[in-house]
């Protein structure tokens, strides 16, 4: 019997490197595209170079999008976000840092280590795989199928397995798969999730702080104005960047807060109809053959015993 847990195999090592000098290309492009606005517009209100650095954002990843299917090449989210980090730790320490205090000092770079450490625990960090021998029966069904069935309710697999189509595996407690930590979120590793998704927002903030200590001044000596000048807005564009990122990543937290209030999965909650136990059928009235079907979370205990069941998921 053959075993449905393919995750995706590992790209050779030339092909790996390759992806993440693209990774590291891209970063350098999107911040180039943040610096625009200071470049041009550093005299606007903040509000307003916040939704031109959105709008540049969108431009880029379009053009990304477009570059890659017409040159066929592919980057790597995980390591896109370790160059994201790493540049903005290298504008930290090369301007921002002389004015930040010592206690911000120490705290900012204590976060930067600990959350490159946790993204590396991310990427080895195991979901929740379940091994499934599926039988001769499946496997016909299968081999006439394109798509692996995300939706296999079988008595082997267990409570709440799903499947993921980007690994080809089954995840038990499977939220979604996260391309930017480049692995599954599910019943072992979403505590993981939010610590680090949270270290994320943590970060984040406390380098808005120490920007907001900083005037952006070049020491005196040979600095000149248009040093001075490129300093502020580059640290600016950065400052733009984060703001963005804290933005979304705010709402995607109160997104998952709420998931693990009422003991719900992204991934139940968007494709609720395929799985039978969220379905509740309300037979019409008058006699009518038809029915209703509505939904109904059989996993929500109550907020309390909701929070303590994610608490106590890594065991």
């Amino acid at each position: 019997m053959v075993e449905l847990l393919d995750r995706k195999k590992s790209a050779n090592w030339p092909e790996l490197i390759g992806r993440c000098v693209v990774s590291f290309i891209l970063v350098l492009l999107t911040q180039c595209s943040q610096f625009l606005v200071p470049q041009f517009f550093f005299d606007l209100p903040v509000f307003i170079q916040l939704l031109l650095s959105a709008l540049l954002l969108l431009a880029v990843v379009g053009v990304v999008g477009w570059c890659r299917r017409l040159l066929r090449v592919r980057a790597s989210a995980p390591a896109f976000v370790f160059c994201s980090v790493l540049f903005v730790w290298v504008v930290y320490i090369a301007i921002v840092r002389q004015a930040a205090t010592h206690l911000m000092d120490l705290l900012f770079n204590g976060q930067i280590i600990l959350l490159i450490f946790g993204l590396c625990r991310m990427l080895s960090s195991d979901p929740g795989l379940v091994s499934y021998s599926p039988s001769p029966s499946d496997l016909i069904a299968q081999s006439s199928s394109s798509e692996i069935d995300t939706y296999h309710q079988d008595t082997e697999l267990g409570d709440r397995v799903r499947c993921c189509q980007i690994c080809k595996a089954y995840v038990k407690g499977f939220d979604h798969h996260c391309p930017a930590f480049g692995n599954c979120i599910g019943h072992k590793n979403y505590l993981l999730f939010m610590v680090l998704l949270i270290g994320f927002l943590w970060t984040e903030a406390t380098y808005l702080v120490c920007l907001s200590q900083s005037q952006f001044v070049v020491p005196d000596g040979d600095g000149t104005r248009l040093e001075i000048s490129l300093s502020r807005k580059v640290a600016s564009s950065t400052m733009l960047f984060s703001i963005l990122q804290l933005v979304w990543q705010v709402l995607f937290l109160l997104w998952h807060m709420y998931c693990i209030c009422f003991n719900i999965r992204t991934d139940e909650w968007i494709h609720w109809k395929r799985y039978p136990e969220f379905q509740i059928f309300i037979q019409s009235s008058h006699g009518e053959k038809s029915s209703e079907v509505r939904f109904k979370n059989p996993y929500d205990k109550g907020v309390l015993q909701n929070l303590k069941e994610f608490m106590a998921s890594k065991r």
